[in-house]
């Protein structure tokens, strides 16, 4: 990757392109993720004045959780795979050290990523076959000839084209989309999967369609549903920022998916918290420190509710239930995790 977007805020990034190969070899081998797309736009196509806005679309993942995967794919000596998410084709070139060119099988979604990932693994040798496709549909491979599928992009259900691809004993690993629960399953004989969830974590885009995700509204916009005049109480634990805290935001999303949120912290030291869903539901809470904020919420569900709720059976059992839960993958791809009396359907 000879350029790449450094992070200078939520969605905002600036260029990043070493001047020399001391510069660059420090940043290639830092064990960080470095994005490389930003919304429509990709760092090889930008200049020095571009400040792209909005969602990172594509990336090179930090090596060591490339490795994790890999570790949980059980990747032997004789096994195809494929590498679903090329990104910077990184991991794809890791494969083809472990394994060879013909075992490896890396798709994207994005041509230009395809195109430019070929050529590069190319000038160093390589030649696994690289493919444009929507990964969420049918794999360019035969039925039941694939050993493993390693994600580094986020389903919500398993596809399935997955396991279709996959021989019966053939492994997946992915991770849920809008939680950072990364599991691991093995193809059954009815044509289903089975395994768990791990307990490591793990953040990765959602699988895309097309060249970028639908635009997130802003928070100006979720600010204008609040209503001072509506339903008003004092809970009595404190504000907290969901997207900060994963097990906490991959619970709340396996109740309700979908709430987007902002968090931010004001000059007398409040806290401020503001969920919204797409229903038209909102809640905003405000509070100091640790001390019982006072929230407003709104619409047709109760969001901080449904977030007090994970809260509570956290207090109550010492842990979220999620990681290390059972994972259940039916023929169809529809996902549940179960553990104990808990469980979730995807």
């Amino acid at each position: 990757m000879p350029r790449w977007w450094d992070r200078r805020g939520r969605e905002q990034f600036d260029l990043r392109a070493p001047a020399d190969d001391d510069e660059w070899f420090a940043d290639a081998y830092r064990d960080t993720s470095l994005v490389t797309k930003v919304g429509r736009l990709h760092a090889d196509h930008a200049n020095a004045h571009d400040e792209p806005t909005g969602r990172p679309t594509s990336s090179a993942t930090l090596p060591s959780l490339l490795l994790k995967l890999y570790g949980l794919a059980d990747i032997g000596d004789g096994d195809t795979v494929v590498d679903v998410g090329a990104g910077s084709l990184y991991g794809a070139a890791l494969l083809c050290r472990r394994l060879s060119d013909a075992q490896v099988l890396s798709v994207d979604v994005d041509p230009y990523i395809v195109e430019v990932g070929r050529e590069r693994l190319a000038e160093v040798g390589l030649r696994p076959r690289v493919e444009t496709v929507d990964a969420t549909g049918p794999l360019p491979c035969d039925p039941e000839s694939i050993d493993c599928i390693v994600a580094s992009v986020a389903v919500r259900t398993v596809p399935q084209s997955w396991l279709a691809a996959l021989r019966v004993g053939g492994r997946l690993v992915t991770t849920i989309a809008g939680t950072s629960l990364l599991i691991t399953a093995t193809k059954n004989a009815d044509g289903g999967a089975s395994g768990s969830v791990s307990w490591d974590r793990a953040g990765f885009m959602v699988a895309r369609h097309g060249d970028d995700y639908p635009a997130r509204r802003p928070k100006e916009t979720i600010t204008a549903q609040i209503q001072e005049d509506a339903a008003k109480c004092v809970y009595p634990l404190p504000v907290v920022d969901v997207e900060s805290a994963w097990d906490l935001q991959s619970m709340l999303d396996l109740a309700v998916p979908g709430i987007e949120h902002a968090y931010w912290e004001d000059d007398e030291g409040l806290r401020h918290a503001l969920m919204s869903h797409a229903d038209g539901s909102w809640a905003r809470a405000v509070g100091a420190g640790i001390h019982p904020p006072t929230v407003h919420q709104g619409g047709p569900r109760r969001l901080w509710d449904a977030l007090e709720e994970v809260r509570g059976y956290w207090l109550q059992h010492g842990e979220l239930p999620a990681r290390g839960a059972r994972v259940i993958v039916k023929p169809d791809g529809r996902t549940i995790l179960a553990r104990g009396e808990w469980t979730a359907r995807l």
